[in-house]
């Protein structure tokens, strides 16, 4: 009993902290808008400025990292007991990670971020519009999707399932630092860190709350006429909260597992119906030429900072926003998948989130992306305008110009919000976990507390400045991740490597006769 309370009191003293600071948030927020933007601006001058290259070696090392446990000998441990089998088919595994870690971007930027590359190119190295600019477009968008992000995540999600499953420790992002802490990840520090994650990942779900309301409302707006406006956009909000916290209530093999399906379901449809009725073998040249350009430009993409180039300002707004952007979905999202994996080894883990993802997401900016600048270099169209004026018009522009058009748009905002919902359903069965010791399966008023919390968050960063302060809250926030991020691969290794360590050979000792005993015997799996 008196372990009980003890940890129900543990529970209590992260799940308070981290309520009151995000109350101080909210409130900060809605009755001090200046103050928050200000402070945004000043503080994402700083960080860039001063950190942005940490950003650029760290997540490219997360790469290494991975790759380098899948081909070496730690890739057959696996994420549970050595009799565990996976939770989930692999089918279902790799829908609820896809779902998780990228969605509502996928739809937003499918066409919005080549088109603003074709008539803005990356670092200015191409003349805007020309063939070149769409080459160097397509290029830099499959380098922001693709390895970077899904290492960034794996990072996490490796470190959550091993020390849980195999380990035995609890589904908390503190456990994971014990080979570096010992025992200190249950004081302070330990609960510093959970509170940190619980902060920041609300923060980072928050942005994606943001666009995906942004872009639900210029879609409503677009086909039916409905204002666009930070009402309306709040109203979405309230709407989708609504639907994902039944959802979250509902259980993860219920309401997860199924939006999940939906979404992969409504994904593939959109796709593969442009894949058809648009120019096809122009979509596959594109994907074909553009993974080519990806792998032989990796490393040089990978640490271009803003040391010789003119448009700084671009990797600002785009390489390190989604470096940063990904830190901060990377506590909840590596979690969730995380919770997902149990049973797989690592080297199945490694390659079901770093390759299969990134190929997807490959694929699906070929299609959309692919789509629109056909359009505008071969066939009169003029999309890079509408996303100019505004980028979340990008997807319904390009749909309009095919056949069914208004069909699929409405498909496509559909799939949004289904998107919208998986997101925060898994990330409020995440932050229910954290703040409840690390519990499997938090309870269903934990995570509703934690969803209305994501909405709040939201609505303030639409009052503070819309996508603007989406982006300079992401950068800002993604600092602290990146270090706990460093920390944990290295808490991982040690990890991994102590189990994987040879046994020692005894080591003689003489004794007093003559004889010799055997001392010191290593530690065996």
């Amino acid at each position: 009993m008196k372990m009980q309370r003890e940890a129900r009191v543990r529970v209590g003293a992260v799940f308070y902290a981290s309520v009151m600071l995000a109350t101080l948030f909210v409130v900060w927020g809605v009755f001090f808008t200046d103050s928050l933007a200000a402070f945004n601006a000043a503080a994402l001058s700083f960080v860039t400025e001063t950190f942005g290259w940490v950003y650029l070696i760290a997540t490219t090392l997360f790469i290494v990292f991975m790759l380098f446990l899948a081909i070496s000998r730690f890739g057959r441990i696996r994420l549970g007991k050595d009799g565990d089998r996976p939770e989930f088919s692999t089918a279902a595994w790799l829908a609820m990670l896809f779902s998780a870690g990228m969605g509502i971007g996928l739809v937003f930027y499918g066409v919005g971020e080549p088109m603003s590359h074709l008539s803005a190119p990356p670092l200015g190295m191409a003349e805007p519009g020309s063939m070149e600019a769409g080459r160097m477009a397509m290029q830099y968008t499959f380098f922001h999707w693709g390895l970077h992000p899904w290492a960034i995540y794996g990072v996490v999600a490796l470190a959550i399932a091993y020390f849980t499953f195999r380990r035995g420790k609890k589904g908390l992002i503190s456990t994971a630092f014990y080979p570096l802490l010992g025992d200190r990840v249950d004081g302070p520090i330990g609960k510093a860190i959970d509170v940190l994650a619980i902060f920041v990942t609300t923060l980072g779900v928050a942005t994606s709350f943001g666009i995906g309301a942004l872009q639900i409302n210029t879609g409503t707006n677009y086909l039916f006429g409905v204002p666009e406006g930070t009402s309306v956009q709040i109203l979405i909000i309230a709407g989708v909260t609504a639907v994902f916290v039944a959802s979250a209530v509902s259980g993860l093999h219920r309401g997860i597992r199924y939006l999940s399906h939906i979404n992969m379901t409504l994904f593939m449809g959109i796709m593969l119906f442009l894949l058809i009725v648009g120019p096809t073998i122009f979509m596959l040249d594109v994907f074909t030429a553009t993974l080519g350009n990806y792998i032989q430009n990796f490393v040089t993409m990978s640490f271009t900072s803003g040391a010789f180039v003119q448009e700084d300002a671009w990797l600002q707004g785009w390489t390190l926003f989604y470096w940063a952007w990904w830190m901060t979905w990377s506590m909840w999202v590596g979690t969730f998948v995380a919770r997902v994996s149990k049973g797989r080894t690592i080297r199945e883990f490694v390659i079901g989130v770093l390759v299969v993802p990134s190929l997807l997401s490959f694929l699906w900016f070929s299609v959309l992306g692919g789509s629109a600048l056909n359009l505008d270099l071969f066939g009169g169209g003029n999309i890079t305008a509408a996303v100019s004026e505004n980028i979340s018009t990008a997807l319904f522009v390009t749909l309009n110009e095919f056949p069914l058009g208004t069909i699929v748009s409405v498909l496509a905002m559909i799939l949004i919000a289904t998107f919208f919902i998986t997101s925060a359903d898994s990330a409020s069965f995440v932050l229910g976990m954290l703040s409840s010791n690390g519990h499997q399966n938090p309870p269903a008023m934990v995570k509703v507390i934690w969803g209305s919390f994501i909405a709040s968050f939201a609505v303030v960063l639409l009052l503070a400045g819309g996508l603007e302060a989406v982006q300079q809250v992401a950068i800002i926030t993604g600092v602290p991740f990146t270090i706990l991020l460093i920390g944990l691969a290295a808490s991982l290794y040690k990890a991994v490597l102590a189990e994987v360590l040879p046994e020692r050979p005894a080591v003689p000792a003489t004794t007093q006769d003559g004889g010799s005993v055997t001392e010191g015997h290593g530690a065996s799996r």
